[in-house]
């Protein structure tokens, strides 16, 4: 793979695209299925440096980042680089998703280009209807997840329609250009606005009640650590784990405070034991010393914590 890599350098270097196109060869990739996934760091696939740590980085996610931050003149270098990453990572621990461009501005073109890649997912930023998600799925191989970027009105006003497909599976809130497009000042978006409560709240139980995963936005100010950190205790007061990163260091973070407590784990496997043991006596509902009260709600949500661990 040296060698190769000293290849696609030179080509990129030189700025030789059509080099670059003969060194992207298809291949089969074991698809990374993972779901319970916290960190999605983003990286700009026009950035070789960046492309080349995709092993040492600790996120559980890396977005392939074809739309913001890569100039018009970069993207289709910044296309093939990322067929070229994709071939390379035939197996890898990190679901690799590529975020093509709007699908109008591009985004399909680099979605049927990437299709013999065959990327874990693909993320389509400003969607606005069922329609489109539609068009997008028929373009998909079977075994790509369809991720979507709710960021324009349209789309939040059809948030419950979105999910049309089994491919559908994540949802990400890009909440500055939400704001833009509702013609609010980006300076709203505070931890202790109730609009922005609302948002965060609205959007989390209406991709949970659908079976979709929300991805939490991603905080643009990268060194401010402390505050991000203060983001992230509300979120996950309010039911989130999961959030979009900038930086290798919000990425660490996100892992450290998404994931679920040891105690946490215990009470789910204590809950479920006792709740059996009284099952089996005819009672499914009952008090404890310890737990308080028990039931088949309590009992069932224990369940899905574990069966969270598992995936």
């Amino acid at each position: 793979m040296l060698n190769e890599i000293e290849l696609v350098r030179d080509a990129y270097e030189k700025r030789d695209l059509e080099a670059l196109k003969i060194l992207a060869k298809p291949t089969h990739r074991t698809i990374n299925q993972k779901k319970d996934f916290r960190s999605v760091l983003m990286l700009s696939c026009h950035n070789l440096n960046h492309l080349l740590k995709i092993d040492s980085l600790d996120a559980d996610c890396i977005m392939l980042n074809l739309e913001d931050g890569v100039s018009k003149q970069d993207k289709p270098f910044g296309l093939v680089l990322c067929a070229i990453f994709l071939s390379h990572h035939k197996h890898c621990d990190k679901k690799l998703i590529v975020r093509v461009n709007a699908l109008e501005e591009g985004g399909y073109e680099e979605i049927k280009y990437l299709k013999e890649f065959m990327p874990d997912a693909i993320r389509v930023p400003k969607i606005k209807n069922k329609e489109e998600v539609a068009s997008v799925c028929k373009l998909l191989n079977e075994s790509t997840e369809l991720h979507l970027s709710i960021e324009t009105n349209e789309a939040w006003c059809n948030l419950l329609e979105l999910k049309i497909d089994k491919k559908v599976t994540t949802f990400y809130l890009g909440i500055l250009d939400l704001f833009a497009d509702m013609h609010l000042s980006q300076a709203l978006i505070t931890r202790d606005n109730p609009a922005v409560s609302y948002i965060l709240s609205h959007f989390l139980i209406t991709c949970r009640v659908m079976g979709v995963k929300p991805v939490s936005f991603v905080y643009q100010e990268h060194k401010n650590i402390q505050e991000f950190a203060m983001w992230l205790e509300l979120e996950k007061k309010i039911g989130y784990d999961a959030k979009g990163c900038i930086s290798p260091s919000q990425a660490l973070l996100v892992n450290e405070m998404f994931q679920d407590s040891q105690k946490e784990i215990t009470r789910a496997k204590n809950i479920i034991k006792l709740f059996e043991l009284k099952r089996e006596e005819g009672i499914t509902g009952f008090d404890d010393d310890m737990y308080g009260f028990i039931d088949e709600p309590i009992y069932k949500g224990a369940l899905a914590l574990l069966e969270k661990q598992k995936e």
